[in-house]
């Protein structure tokens, strides 16, 4: 703590004495860093949004013509990235919370050679590849009795919908066709397909709103902002009972299952709800034969310092769980859902689950994942994350007296959001008009930090940004995170004064 503290003090003083963040974040580009392409002129012109007619990059279709364009990146290892001109940025949140082993992995990047030496695609309907198997064991044996059977697909949004069909067979076959209903939480997020965003958008803020299927929404349990006059323990359990509450008017005989992130990704921050919540939702499923799915596309394969987040709360064992981001770890996508046996076989018997796309279980892929749960476990990089995690938080915890704009952190392993407010003491939120994650990753930038931001729900429930480094990351690297992202919050903070929205 005293490290940190002095740490955020000594910042402060660097910006009265002319020796800013800004000024040696700009000492990382020296000459010898740069990476040309040397067949490619860097015209400026060239580098806007809009300046070819046809083709370019994919940002084409968020940003408006005119606007310069992202920096492009070069190389990436470890926990740094570098772009054409030499910069070079700490990935402070492993990409979109998926780069997990870092970059470059030299085991991952054998593996994935060595398959695609071998066979890349093989249709699982007319052979079985032994990379699908390998890691179907692997992961049932890491997931524990109950997660006996993976189905493995391309991403999380296809794993969150497969799962769902999934649950709606099982059903059927079972004699219960009129369970149809899935019940989600506000604020949740579980992909971006037009089924996923059914469980996820916020209907007044997505222009696809009247094409979205509208589901039941349960409230979340949220730490730092309780109901007034409500513990969070207390409000656990109020939200724990309209659960309860939404399955009864809802009609048990219609509801398919509940899906919840267990510790939540961008659209909460990395919060999560006291041991007895986990408890009265899974007996509250199994009270009315609910499937209970368990979201972890972003928490799951050690970043919160256990293999599954689930397994931080014993006894609380959902039906299905969703992995993906950090199976793959950014090296190829591949993502997919447990189920036990008992629900397989039903479902079997009935004629099988076939639904998955073209590169479900492509040998590539599980090869992939293979390498990455094999270098997690026997570098264990789990355990790394729950101690690592510790400490990151306690650091971050220090920078607050220093940087007030800095109103909580939280998290489990490596698995953490920061959350900025105007007044840390009354716990007020910045004006809803500030776009404050998007901000913070441009300023990032600025400073050799790339930030995985993005406001949700309008900025309804808050402001945070991730701070989950690859699982990797050393003591000294992590100084190094501290000191540029305190560098990042200093300089909001100075902006957001000097335009008067902080007392």
């Amino acid at each position: 703590m005293e490290v940190a503290a002095a740490l955020a003090l000594l910042l402060i003083r660097q910006r009265i004495n002319g020796d800013t963040p800004e000024v040696r974040a700009r000492s990382l580009n020296t000459p010898s860093m740069a990476i040309k392409n040397r067949n490619v002129p860097d015209n400026p012109e060239s580098r806007r949004i809009g300046a070819s007619i046809r083709g370019g990059g994919v940002q084409h279709f968020w940003l408006p013509k005119g606007t310069s364009q992202l920096p492009r990146v070069a190389k990436a290892e470890g926990v740094y990235v570098w772009d054409t001109q030499g910069n070079r940025y700490f990935d402070m949140t492993s990409g979109p919370v998926a780069v997990n082993l870092g970059h470059g992995n030299r085991r991952v990047i054998a593996a994935m050679q060595e398959q695609a030496a071998r066979v890349c695609f093989s249709y699982p309907a007319y052979l079985e590849s032994e990379p699908n198997s390998r890691l179907a064991d692997l992961l049932a044996a890491q997931a524990g009795p109950g997660h006996d059977r993976a189905f493995f697909v391309s991403s999380g949004a296809e794993a969150v919908e497969k799962a769902i069909e999934f649950a709606r067979l099982h059903a059927v076959a079972r004699g219960e066709a009129s369970r149809f209903r899935v019940i989600s939480r506000l604020p949740a997020f579980h992909g971006s397909t037009l089924a996923t965003q059914a469980l996820s958008e916020d209907p007044d803020h997505s222009p696809l709103q009247p094409m979205l299927q509208r589901w039941p929404r349960v409230p979340v349990p949220f730490p730092y902002r309780p109901p007034k006059g409500l513990t969070h323990d207390e409000d656990a359990a109020r939200c724990a009972e309209i659960l309860r509450e939404t399955i009864e008017r809802e009609g048990p005989e219609t509801v398919l299952a509940f899906i919840i992130e267990p510790v939540m990704g961008l659209t909460g921050g990395a919060s999560y709800a006291p041991a007895g919540y986990y408890r009265r939702i899974r007996e509250i499923c199994t009270n009315y034969g609910v499937i209970l799915i368990h979201d972890e596309v972003m928490s799951g394969v050690g970043r919160t310092g256990r293999f599954l987040a689930g397994h931080h709360w014993p006894g609380t064992q959902p039906d299905l769980i969703v992995l993906a981001k950090g199976l793959g770890s950014g090296y190829h996508p591949i993502a997919g859902f447990l189920a036990p046996d008992a629900m397989v076989e039903t479902v079997v018997e009935a004629g099988g689950f076939h639904l998955g796309h073209t590169q479900k279980s492509s040998p590539l892929a599980c090869a992939v994942g293979l390498a990455v749960v094999q270098e997690t476990l026997e570098r264990d990089l789990v355990s790394r994350a729950e101690r690592h995690g510790a400490t990151l938080r306690e650091r971050l915890r220090a920078l607050q007296d220093g940087i007030p704009i800095l109103g909580d952190v939280r998290g489990l392993g490596l698995f953490n959001a920061i959350e900025i407010v105007a007044d840390p003491v009354a716990r007020t939120m910045l004006p809803r008009n500030l776009d404050v994650p998007a901000e913070l990753s441009r300023l990032g930038r600025e400073h050799g930090l790339l930030i995985y931001a993005r406001r949700i729900y309008g900025g309804r429930f808050g402001d945070w940004i991730m701070v989950t480094p690859p699982l990797i990351i050393e003591p000294a690297e992590m100084d190094q995170l501290v000191e540029r992202l305190a560098a990042t919050l200093l300089a909001y903070q100075d902006r957001l004064r000097a335009a008067g929205h902080l007392g």
